[in-house]
């Protein structure tokens, strides 16, 4: 551990680390669980390379999550420039009915909601930046936010990292041409979103009940949540059935599907490179 975050800890907590052991925590920063001399365990991500600000929109989305009161999150204990120290939750198997309580839980989290779209500020997805403050037609229109805010960001950062050749350009803006047909009849107030839920970004709790982390929030389209879990092997249809059932969705949430796993999809492009750039032709040639 780096030995400056292990003074910050000490003096904060007026409390001695006395024991650390590494933890997953993901691709982009450093874990680990550590213990206090008062018999405290917490749960600590660093990062010396990340921008000063990345660990307090972390929080910042985590707690926002927690205001729901509708699924658990780990508690915010101390945040710095390059660290976040959390609530040590340890992980336990998952209940009979996890993910039938997970779907109404998650439903619960999009009834949560706001007048606008966006957030407060913006934060990151992965390591890359999350625009999330809306000019004034983005705040009350999903369409001009999803398209500015989210597909167009992602493919101006393509065409500087190099990877929107003139086959994907010409497809992006032909995509661009039918964006408000894809959306229109989906319309809703925006809702609280985790912002990217898959697979590695929940876990069960001591209890075997469902936990969320590494949040990516922000207050838009609930089909857009829906939409990343299906991106990387989907969850059971327990999960997708709870859910519906808890708060219905509208008629063509699958055909619009696709244009909601595209952020997520250029965003893997621009992090990780060219083994992304098929899937993003496929799914912009799914509307075409």
């Amino acid at each position: 551990m780096d030995l400056r975050i292990k003074n910050c800890i000490e003096e904060k907590l007026s409390d001695k680390i006395i024991s650390e052991s590494s933890a997953s925590g993901g691709c982009i920063s450093k874990a680990f669980e550590i213990k206090l001399y008062s018999g405290k365990k917490y749960f600590l991500k660093y990062n010396n390379d990340c921008p000063e600000d990345f660990f307090l929109k972390e929080a910042s989305g985590l707690n926002e999550l927690a205001k729901s009161n509708a699924i658990r999150t780990p508690k915010v204990i101390l945040t710095g420039t390059n660290f976040i120290l959390l609530e040590y939750i340890s992980s336990n198997k998952k209940q009979k009915n996890f993910f039938e309580y997970f779907g109404s839980a998650f439903a619960q989290l999009h009834k949560s909601g706001s007048e606008s779209f966006g957030f407060k500020e913006n934060n990151y997805l992965g390591s890359t930046v999350q625009l999330n403050l809306p000019d004034e037609n983005e705040a009350r229109n999903w369409t001009e936010f999803y398209f500015n805010k989210r597909l167009l960001f992602q493919f101006k950062l393509a065409e500087k990292n190099g990877y929107a050749d003139e086959k994907l350009r010409k497809k992006f803006i032909a995509l661009e041409s039918k964006l408000k047909f894809i959306l229109s009849g989906s319309e809703e107030k925006p809702s609280l979103l985790h912002g990217d839920l898959w697979s590695g970004n929940f876990m069960a709790d001591e209890s075997g009940s469902v936990c969320l982390i590494d949040p990516a929030v922000y207050y838009g389209h609930r089909e857009a949540d829906l939409a990343m879990t299906h991106l990387f092997g989907g969850f059971p249809e327990a999960f997708y059935s709870s859910y519906n059932n808890s708060f219905p969705l509208k008629d063509g949430f699958q055909y619009r599907e696709n244009i909601y796993k595209l952020y997520h999809v250029l965003n893997h492009l621009n992090l990780f490179g060219f083994p992304y750039y098929g899937q993003a032709i496929s799914l912009m040639e799914y509307y075409l």
